[in-house]
């Protein structure tokens, strides 16, 4: 008996409402002409679900609510898309605001490049930044806006756009966005990472690649999944290659190895990677082609020749400072010299991390950047060694503050993506991108027409380079060597701004001193 209806929850006296009405329903069914059948066939459903969810003892929520709880779980899941489109302003959003996506929709579309009314960001906010102008600016080329990459040890070297598409694998996006990619990257001259996942037929439409090797050797192992020297040598002598990449870490899951599950694994992708169809393939965390500076070295050195003497590098996310440390004094006792260094920073993407490894491993883009091109410099390889950035380079000003910092080249993934078409739906780890970019289903990727994505990704790039010059004519940097960190700043707090001079400084001293001190 139950002697306080209190202490039974509301779904429990609906239930029993329900089950009153619907005996009376059946009874008034047999004892009468009008017919009260349609009252069982709306509430029956609800009858039985409220039964099944009381007895289940899985879920607290839909146990107590069993028709209403469900409305929670429907506003939980579309709550990343009222906060976008309803409450969200246009410098709020993560990890690009929609000031930054609109920016890259408009130069994609070919549409207005400009705002109005004044800024909308806060000068007086910490973290604020600008750079510094000149009175008499200068005029710059932007055909002059390319970095040739490949020292005296390189026989191919490559003439490289400033800003490149970033590491994205066919797997991980769709062959139509992987075609427009490679499509955008012919028509408008610059470079396209194919990612760890291989060299598909995708990325082979006229554009040039930077292939990327990772840990799983994807496109270049051996049945045991080591790194195999022929099936190397036939991809990179191909004269759509025109650098080769080894991956050590990435920026947003550094030390942490890549999986590819059996679902996304077809015959195709199997045939590309050279593994197993059907089956999840696990990418370690560490290489088994070598294990510490010295042997990486020789790796670069047997991928040069095996390539025909093209470009030769690796990416990697900073983590210990003594490791970079430990490469350059290698590489001035083995006298190999890498052609380049691709540093991705921290807040670099991925389409499926560890949250822990998203939030809080790695060093930060900017932070890592002033320390390789200093250590660089100490051990007289600036120069010799060009540097790449990776994380978060959407705008003309982001490329500068790279440059300044001390890279010579960027790469840009997820600005790429935004030119396609992406809307930061963060489904990339579903396999249900609204847009059709990172999804194998066809019923998806079909909505993506190549035909007008690829100019989409070449215009972006046109524009942003169109940005990047008009920046240096207004600061008076005639050419890329002459942008300079100490005219640029940021402000710490209400009363002090200190410029990157001061911020990232050179600190030759010091770092003298460590380096005596690990010797």
């Amino acid at each position: 008996m139950i002697r306080n209806p209190k202490q039974v929850p509301a779904s429990g006296i609906i239930m029993l409402l329900l089950v009153l009405v619907n005996a009376i329903v059946l009874t008034l069914g047999y004892t009468s002409s009008v017919n009260h059948y349609w009252w069982l066939i709306l509430t029956a459903p609800f009858l039985i679900i409220g039964i099944y969810h009381r007895l289940q003892k899985k879920h607290s929520i839909l146990r107590n609510y069993p028709v209403i709880g469900y409305l929670r779980y429907l506003l939980e899941n579309i709550r990343p898309e009222i906060r976008q489109y309803f409450f969200e302003s246009d410098s709020d959003g993560k990890p690009f605001s929609r000031r930054q996506r609109s920016i890259v929709y408009q130069r994609a579309k070919d549409e207005k490049k400009t705002v109005a009314f004044g800024m909308q960001a806060d000068p007086a906010h910490p973290g604020y930044e600008w750079v510094a102008h000149t009175n008499f600016p200068v005029k710059v080329n932007r055909n002059d806006l390319r970095v040739i990459i490949g020292n005296e040890q390189c026989s191919q070297p490559y003439q490289s756009s400033i800003l490149n598409i970033g590491a994205m694998s066919y797997g991980a996006l769709s062959k139509t966005a992987i075609q427009s990619l490679n499509e955008g990257a012919r028509i408008g001259g610059f470079a396209h990472n194919t990612g760890e996942g291989g060299i598909s037929p995708w990325h082979l439409k006229g554009g040039d690649l930077i292939w990327q090797i990772g840990t799983g050797y994807f496109g270049c192992r051996n049945a045991d999944g080591n790194f195999d020297p022929e099936s190397f040598a036939l991809n990179a002598t191909r004269p759509e290659v025109k650098m080769i990449e080894v991956k050590l870490s990435q920026g947003a899951k550094p030390g942490y190895g890549g999986m590819l599950p059996a679902a996304k694994n077809t015959e195709e992708i199997a045939a590309i990677r050279l593994v197993p169809p059907h089956k999840t393939i696990i990418s370690p965390p560490m290489h088994s082609a070598f294990h510490d500076a010295r042997s990486l070295l020789q790796f670069l050195s047997q991928l040069r020749k095996l390539s025909g003497g093209k470009p030769v590098g690796f990416k990697i996310c900073l983590g210990d400072k003594n490791e970079l440390e430990d490469i350059c004094r290698q590489i001035n006792k083995t006298e190999i010299i890498p052609d380049f260094i691709v540093i991705d920073g921290a807040e670099g993407g991925t389409g499926a991390a560890p949250l822990e490894f998203t939030d809080h491993v790695g060093m930060p883009l900017h932070e890592a950047l002033a320390l390789t091109s200093r250590t660089l410099t100490f051990y007289g390889l600036q120069g010799k060694i060009k540097i790449i950035a990776a994380g978060k380079i959407i705008s003309g000003y982001d490329i500068l503050k790279a440059l300044a910092l001390g890279a010579d080249a960027c790469y840009s993934a997820r600005g790429m993506m935004f030119s396609l078409g992406c809307i930061q739906a963060l489904q990339c780890d579903s396999g249900k991108c609204p847009v059709g970019i990172a999804t194998q289903e066809r019923s998806l990727y079909g909505a993506i027409d190549v035909t007008d994505k690829k100019i989409r990704v070449a215009n972006f790039h046109r524009h942003t380079i169109n940005a990047v010059t008009h920046l240096m004519e207004a600061c008076g940097f005639s050419t890329l060597d002459e942008i300079d960190k100490s005219r640029f700043y940021r402000r710490l707090n209400l009363v002090e701004t200190k410029s990157f001079d001061e911020i990232y400084p050179d600190n030759r001293n010091e770092l003298a001193q460590q380096i005596s001190v690990l010797n």
